[in-house]
């Protein structure tokens, strides 16, 4: 019979006594969870126990320290002192990993005598990902068991199997069956044997010996991967306190640079968009107990870039799926594209060449668009963005489609309830906007219409959610919430053109930032003469950037655009580019000056963050969090700067409309007068993080 502070179970099974934490879902390691064990250990060890066997109860062994912790007064016991307690046992004490040992959860398992766990645990120190370092002794631990390996597993923060950890050295035994039984049989066992365990406090084979120059080969090679971060570069030094200090001098200076890191801005920003990406799950509307209908069956209908992403993510993630074009040719690249797009992950050793087949026989192809369709439980309409072509489309898919299956539109940017409005069943009609490639990226922006049922955004986000996929609710309007902000800082970016700036300019100021590549840069990649389409179909004009096209310069695939390419698609500035802008400049008889980076960064940012508070005004967003996860996992916002809204929110609301008032009255823009939402944000005091949600997106 268990007993137990109800956040830890305490058995006893014969002379090994278990200690199970109890505290689902992924039993993170909170004030009462840290005293529940302190409390069993006293106990085992008063009553006399050969082994303890420290596991997990429900999925997983446990995620970490409970974050929402972070930012107050720690209450007793700490880690440490659960950890003294274990490395003080006479008797040894085993922790069973079964599922996710991650961040706190392994450094409790690195304090243990010995670890065990069932095949395909993961195991890892996350905690880079979330702005700090580990700060109960992971980083100490860790390398005195494995050595330098550990440096890879800290700074990347990507976990390892369990029987890649017992490669590594800091797992005893993968053990088959149920694992309690399992442990409690190996750490009797064990203790029969008489094995002495040496805890990893003590061990030093490890890290003896190890030349620094070896480390700091491996340290740079990490952390050119992390431009502009601050925690990375905590992890190498962390541990190298490891290799260079006695154990309670490297866990001191473990402490002091958690301790830094944890209350500095980027770790703040991280933390946010972690919580946000699970507060974005949560959508006003749909009750939590909606049941999805059921989707055994997906049909993408389009196998171009965009449809076969999504076809290939719907296979990657066990679905089956259909993908329907109108000729064998079309669907004959359709299908060879993404079976190509695996072989180049098979040949990189990244998949395994019968995971490929498993993927390849999920994924079917039709030209038969009306068989195809009876068949699907979800259909995905992924064509050109063009509102006629779509809204035919909906009219056959209303009368060929089963009742009750769902139609979603993977448009980037039209209107929802036009589109439903070719249909009779506008309740089963959304949005699924994917982002390109849809196979990689992570973002589905689920667009909720009008008429879209709670069932239907339920269903979507059920979809999204198995194929691995982080989706956001939004409302209708044109470009919903990611493109929609973007659109508006176009005109900046072609005003700063005219005003003094040039494009190398402007993508060093926003690379600096921490976007991966500037909006000019970006532009190439995509293809300039797509957003001249779009301006033309739209009636709008950008002078720079038509002239730019005007002279057949599309971007990469023609190797020059806004730069000039080599052949391996290295960019280089172009003489000729800064001549079309001076000549624009000067037919506009606009007087060219020197801008200054805060400026261009402030005029590329605020239109934006302008546009995100008329958004939650609208009711298109449910929260300002849920702008700034849209930003991060679909327009390559630095994590660690946290979104749109939270940049606002560290500058100040005042500011932001100050400064926002400034740049409409100097260039004449209207659009960057302060939304009424900031206004009044910045008039109370408050700001975006304490802004109340609406009741319901629209």
């Amino acid at each position: 019979m268990a007993e137990g502070s109800g956040f830890v179970e305490h058995a006893v099974d014969g002379d090994v006594h278990v200690l199970r934490i109890a505290n689902p879902p992924v039993n993170t390691l909170r004030t009462e969870v840290r005293a529940g064990l302190l409390d069993g250990l006293r106990a085992a060890q008063k009553a006399g126990a050969r082994a303890v066997v420290l596991i997990g109860s429900g999925r997983g062994f446990s995620a970490g320290a409970e974050m929402t912790e972070f930012g107050k007064p720690r209450q007793p016991p700490s880690l440490p002192d659960v950890f003294d307690a274990i490395e003080a046992s006479d008797a040894p004490v085993v922790a069973a990993i079964h599922g996710n040992a991650l961040g706190g959860g392994l450094e409790l398992a690195l304090a243990c005598h010995a670890r065990v766990a069932s095949p395909g645990g993961q195991l890892g120190l996350p905690e880079v990902k979330r702005g700090f370092v580990p700060g109960a002794g992971g980083t100490q631990r860790l390398p005195r068991l494995i050595g330098l390996e550990a440096l890879r597993m800290i700074v990347s923060g990507e976990p390892v199997t369990a029987e890649e950890a017992q490669r590594l050295g800091f797992v005893d035994a993968v053990l088959q069956g149920e694992l309690e039984k399992a442990a409690v049989a190996w750490a009797r066992d064990a203790a029969a044997s008489g094995r002495r365990f040496a805890l990893a406090r003590d061990r030093t084979d490890k890290i003896q010996g190890q030349g620094m120059a070896a480390f700091d080969a491996a340290a740079q090679k990490l952390l050119a991967r992390s431009r502009g971060q601050e925690s990375p570069k905590g992890c190498v030094e962390a541990v190298r306190a490891a290799f260079t200090l006695p154990f309670e001098e490297g866990l001191k200076r473990e402490r002091d640079l958690f301790q830094t890191l944890v209350s500095g801005e980027q770790s703040k920003a991280l933390r946010h968009v972690f919580f946000g990406e699970r507060e974005a799950q949560r959508v006003p509307g749909v009750p939590a107990d909606t049941k999805p209908l059921p989707v055994q069956r997906l049909v993408v209908i389009g196998g171009g870039t965009m449809g076969g992403g999504i076809a290939m993510s719907a296979a990657n993630f066990g679905l089956p799926v259909t993908m329907v074009e109108t000729s064998a040719e079309a669907l004959g690249k359709g299908l060879n594209r993404c079976r190509a797009n695996w072989q180049r992950t098979v040949d990189s050793g990244r998949l395994k060449p019968e995971e490929m087949e498993r993927r390849s026989a999920l994924l079917k192809g039709s030209t038969d668009f009306d068989a195809a369709v009876r068949e699907a439980d979800l259909v995905v309409e992924a064509v050109f963005e063009d509102m006629a072509v779509k809204k035919e489309i909906f009219g056959r898919l209303d009368k060929v489609a089963r009742p009750g299956a769902v139609l979603a539109s993977n448009t980037s940017t039209l209107d929802i309830d036009e589109i439903a409005s070719a249909t009779s069943r506008p309740e089963l009609v959304c949005g699924m906007h994917f982002f390109s490639p849809a196979n990689v990226m992570r973002l589905l922006e689920i667009v909720r219409g009008a008429k879209t049922s709670a069932q239907t955004l339920a269903t979507a986000m059920d979809v999204g959610k198995r194929i691995g996929k982080l989706n956001v609710v939004v409302g209708n309007c044109d470009g919903f919430v990611g493109n929609r902000m973007t659109g508006k800082r176009g005109p900046q970016v072609e005003k700063l053109l005219l005003e003094g700036a040039l494009p190398q300019d402007i993508d060093r100021v926003m690379e600096a930032y921490g976007m991966a590549m500037g909006p000019l840069a970006t532009g190439d990649l995509a293809g300039l003469d797509i957003g001249a389409a779009v301006r033309k179909a739209r009636g709008t004009v950008a002078p720079i950037a038509d002239a730019i096209v005007a002279k057949g310069r599309f971007g990469q695939k023609t190797g020059a655009g806004y730069y000039r390419y080599d052949e391996n698609r290295k960019r280089q500035p172009d003489p000729e580019v800064e001549k079309i802008i001076l000549d624009v400049a000067e037919k506009m008889q606009v007087r060219r000056r020197k801008i200054e980076d805060s400026e261009i960064l402030e005029r590329l940012l605020l239109p934006m963050v302008n546009e995100g508070a008329r958004i939650l005004e609208e009711g298109i967003a449910a929260r300002p969090v849920d702008i700034d996860v849209v930003f991060v996992n679909g327009f390559g916002w630095p994590a660690w700067r946290g979104g749109p809204m939270f940049w606002a929110d560290s500058l100040g609301l005042e500011q932001v409309r100050d400064k926002l008032a400034h740049y409409a009255e100097a260039t004449g823009d209207p659009n960057l007068r302060p939304a009424p939402l900031i206004e009044r944000l910045a008039a109370e005091g408050g700001s975006f993080a304490t802004m109340k949600a609406p009741a319901q997106a629209a």
